[in-house]
């Protein structure tokens, strides 16, 4: 069977999501394909700077999120190794767009908020995409069950595995020989930490493969750390522990590859996957949204005023939309992949050298740099 819709849009992740709320503030109707029987809550917390409250404020959630989650204070930077403080900064600072905002948001209050905000329907999910082809003015979208669907626009927020974004040409994000491992322990009494993030940095040789062996492989590699934080780990149970490869885009990717084609665009991982380095991975996507959701919406606003409008020339103002969203994405993307990349290289260093600069002298600049890349605003939905 065959059904046709004005934008479809592949993964109700964070981008996905954010897009979707986006065009829906706007009058806009999209439908989220989701593989998952259920929203995609991996991954326990995420980071969220200014950059990320400014999106959230945009599609109109940021004031809900912020009563649940707590303002970090500071980053506090410390040597597994020596078990030194190497650098100490406080996020109570104004940048180029106001104070500075940064909270330790859970994953799944995020997107449930976004979901909560949609209407019934527009997220389907168990919906698998398997290849998509080309129908004159629009794209046909095949899934596993068997249905077609047709749409006019189709936003791959897939992740980095995305089917939209090898359509677009381009290749799997590449490894970068680290793994990183996530973890989230819940308290039942009051804690003594302060609101503060705090980040311990070293060289780590191997991982560990067997799952049940996870907490004894990130023990061993804590190094000299505060035993306070150390006893918050070893109380963490076993399934809060998530461990998976670092991957990343190649930068130059972005440079000469297809962001948008036609009716066709990506955006969150299927666009710019990073490493966590700079905490940046979630909050862009939440600026691919927005700009996405203004821009397009933009487009198919031209096309509502015009009555009659030849197919030929809707598509071009789609066309023309989403290439001012992959413009306006294409720096940015480019410019977080690297650094983060860069921080990570630097973070995870072990030779002597490296190891001396890194404690000594770039620890308060890797920190500064994050400060920096979160003071951004991508603007408003309308």
């Amino acid at each position: 069977m065959e059904v046709i819709e004005d934008v479809i849009i592949v993964g109700a992740g964070i981008a996905g999501l954010t897009t979707s709320l986006g065009h829906y503030r706007q009058g806009i109707r999209s439908l989220v394909l989701e593989s998952s029987d259920s929203l995609r809550i991996t991954g326990f917390a995420l980071l969220t700077w200014t950059n990320a409250w400014k999106a959230l404020d945009a599609v109109g959630i940021g004031d809900s999120l912020r009563q649940r989650h707590e303002l970090l204070r500071g980053n506090v930077t410390s040597s597994t190794i020596s078990g030194l403080q190497t650098s100490k900064m406080s996020f109570v600072a104004k940048g180029k767009h106001g104070e500075h905002e940064v909270r330790c948001l859970r994953r799944k209050l995020l997107l449930e908020a976004l979901a909560n905000e949609l209407p019934n329907g527009i997220i389907r999910y168990s919906s698998k995409v398997v290849s998509i082809e080309e129908s004159g003015y629009f794209k046909l979208i095949h899934l596993a069950d068997g249905n077609i669907i047709k749409t006019k626009v189709l936003i791959g927020c897939d992740g980095v595995n995305s089917v939209v974004a090898k359509w677009l040409g381009f290749k799997k994000p590449a490894f970068t020989g680290r793994s990183g491992f996530r973890g989230c322990a819940n308290f039942n009494t009051k804690h003594d930490f302060e609101p503060m993030l705090m980040q311990f940095f070293g060289h780590e040789k191997e991982l560990e493969d067997k799952p049940e062996l996870t907490r004894q492989y990130v023990m061993s590699k804590l190094g000299n750390i505060p035993e306070q934080v150390r006893a918050v780990i070893e109380n963490t149970e076993l399934d809060a522990f998530l461990s998976s490869p670092l991957r990343y885009r190649h930068p130059w990717e972005l440079l000469w590859g297809n962001i948008s084609k036609g009716n066709v665009c990506v955006a969150g991982d299927a666009l710019h996957p990073m490493t966590p380095d700079l905490g940046q991975g979630g909050c862009s996507a939440l600026e691919d949204g927005v700009v996405l959701a203004r821009c397009l919406g933009e487009a198919l606003s031209e096309i509502k005023q015009k009555s009659g409008i030849e197919p030929e020339e809707e598509y071009k103002e789609i066309e023309m939309g989403l290439k001012k969203y992959a413009n306006e994405r294409r720096w940015r993307s480019f410019d977080l992949i690297a650094i983060a990349y860069f921080v990570g290289f630097i973070q995870e260093g072990n030779g002597k050298i490296i190891s001396f600069l890194r404690d000594k002298f770039f620890a308060p600049v890797l920190a500064d740099l994050q400060l920096k890349r979160a003071d951004f605003d991508c603007g408003k939905i309308i």
